[in-house]
């Protein structure tokens, strides 16, 4: 049986998530960029759509893209990939 790519790419996005919230400025960057609130970004860690959007969002900054990367141990174009696949 093949492995579910969906939830391969979800697991990943949410792992960027983490990365990005991790630093106060970049949680702050993407909540400002997003005007979501700490509560509504909770709401929507199951969302497809949002799990995409917080790819986009490192994939706009590359050095964040490249760094959350290397943190995650992926190849930055795998995270592109999956935001690809959501966006699906």
């Amino acid at each position: 049986m093949m492995p579910d790519q969906t939830n391969d790419d979800a697991t990943l996005a949410l792992g960027a998530l983490g990365w990005t919230l991790s630093v106060e400025a970049r949680a702050e960057r993407l909540l400002a960029l997003t005007g979501l609130t700490p509560e509504a970004l909770r709401a929507q860690l199951d969302d497809r759509d949002f799990l995409a959007a917080v790819l986009r969002f490192l994939e706009g900054h590359e050095p964040d893209l490249i760094a959350c990367a290397a943190d995650l141990r992926v190849d930055p174009g795998a995270l592109v990939a999956a935001r690809r696949r959501l966006e699906e």
